[in-house]
């Protein structure tokens, strides 16, 4: 799908399907020399996500596409997303070959940001996975216009890039596990690298990680054939810097609770287990696209969770590179494993301003929020204000969680200095799951993110949603990363 730019001064070429998104309450304003039925018009009210088709009676369009925007003079940008997944899908469903957005509307200061919320969601609605398909259908739709106003268009072509992360990150999710292994986890990783001048990618091996003392993150692959890696991925801008950020996301590429086996019902699922993982290579993806003026580095431990003679046993001990020793009391409590020598190497070698990690950690985390929000906590409110915000800003919403000084009690071992799961009695498994995490990354600000309700089997929302990925946390670090200086 090619997307290109016009001012809204252009004539309007010959297109399958122009699109109108337009305010309720207000006449859908058509371009000059464009007419449909006036009883179209009349019956369309504009309400958010309304729909009405037009075959026209004059004008280079063959057919006219009205979306509803809802009330008010600054749009809600999800709104403005899900329409234009909406007219993407759309057009796909109607064969059309090339569509225009038509986008004469007087906005206020947001014009930028209505553009970009209207490229990602064009984007992310036309996204299918058919790579696996003996006969896929084909896309009929090859060709968009955007006409607007310069404000509108510059933002847009953002949303384009940020729309194209997301549904990268999506890509890898919803990928099989056989077709998605540690391995072509990094094989996504250096492709990304090749692309950009701007990026750079290096691969930790088991043997480069059994000397740096990484016991904690290599006892989850004993089970497996697959090798386990660490990726190190790294942005700088031209310019220099004062910031660097580091984005961790776990890349459990498989999960099937080791020895501590899960029930075989929904397994199927457990290849998303690699979705924070796929988060930061989709932020990689779309950083060379953007440009942020701060140095941006991403580890992704990615690994198998297999059980097999080698497997690691329930209550055996691992030691992790800063030293301290693990009780795996549950091998299906993995994700904070390979996560915790991720953190610990990002704060003895990277040493950030700020780092942020993300993980399907938790089922406890679905239990308290659901599908729709995202759990953040850490050791800086200033940081989980911030990914809040940005959460607001991009539709992935986030809600605070706490870690107390009761939840890192309750992780020390009896027998090690630490246990990978709380006690039952406990409860609060995303909180003492983020307690544990809090003994590897020092006094570095740090943030945790558990998407485990949110990045598969999240509401339908026209340009995600369903039993498939939902790319969730690219646009959101994106934003957060875009407001640092």
């Amino acid at each position: 799908m090619k997307i290109s730019f016009k001012t809204i001064s252009a004539k309007v070429t010959k297109t399958d399907l122009l699109v109108l998104l337009s305010p309720e309450g207000r006449a859908p304003k058509l371009p000059p020399g464009v007419s449909i039925p006036k009883s179209v018009e009349t019956s369309f009210s504009g309400k958010s996500r309304e729909t009405r088709f037009a075959d026209t009676i004059d004008g280079p369009a063959e057919r006219v596409l009205l979306i509803g925007l809802g009330k008010g003079k600054s749009f809600d940008l999800e709104t403005v997303r899900r329409a234009a997944a909406i007219a993407a899908q759309k057009a796909q469903k109607t064969h059309a070959a090339s569509v225009t957005f038509w986008v004469d509307l007087k906005l206020d200061k947001s014009a930028e940001d209505f553009g970009q919320a209207l490229g990602e969601g064009l984007v992310m609605g036309a996204h299918r996975l058919v790579d696996f398909k003996r006969s896929p259908k084909k896309c009929s739709l090859k060709k968009v216009i955007i006409q607007s106003s310069k404000e509108v268009s510059r933002g847009a072509k953002t949303g384009v890039i940020v729309g194209e992360g997301n549904t990268f990150a999506r890509r890898l999710q919803d990928t099989p596990a056989n077709k998605m292994r540690p391995k072509d986890m990094v094989a996504e990783a250096r492709k990304i690298a090749k692309n950009s001048p701007k990026i750079t990618v290096k691969a930790l091996d088991e043997k480069s990680m059994e000397k740096l003392g990484m016991g904690s993150l290599l006892s989850v692959s004993r089970g497996s054939s697959e090798p386990a890696y660490l990726i190190h991925l790294v942005y700088k801008p031209a310019k220099k810097t004062k910031r660097k950020i580091c984005l961790v996301g776990k890349g459990l590429t498989f999960d099937s609770g080791g020895i501590s086996i899960k029930p075989s019902a929904r397994m199927d699922e457990m290849k998303y287990d690699m979705s924070g993982g796929a988060a930061v290579l989709g932020t990689f993806h779309a950083l060379a696209g953007l440009n942020p003026d701060v140095e941006v580095h991403g580890l992704v431990p990615t690994s198998e969770n297999m059980p097999d003679a080698s497997s690691v046993k329930p209550g055996d001990v691992v030691t992790a590179s800063n030293g301290l020793t693990i009780e795996v009391l549950n091998t299906d409590a993995e994700g904070r494993l390979i996560l915790a020598d991720a953190l610990a190497y990002a704060e003895k070698t990277i040493k950030p301003d700020a780092m942020i990690d993300l993980a399907t950690l938790t089922g406890a985390v679905v239990v308290a929020l659901g599908h729709e929000l995202t759990g953040v906590m850490g050791n800086s409110k200033t940081l989980s204000d911030e990914l809040v915000a940005s959460g607001q800003t991009t539709g992935e919403l986030v809600w605070p969680l706490p870690i107390i000084d009761f939840h890192k009690e309750d992780m020390k071992g009896s027998v090690g200095d630490l246990k990978n799961i709380g006690s039952p009695s406990t409860g609060a498994g995303s909180c003492t799951a983020g307690a544990f995490l809090s003994n590897f990354v020092g006094d570095i600000p740090w943030a945790h993110l558990d998407i485990a309700g949110t990045a598969w089997g999240a509401t339908r929302r026209d340009y995600q949603g369903g039993p498939v990925g939902t790319g969730v946390g690219v646009r959101l670090l994106l934003d957060y990363l875009k407001k640092q200086r």
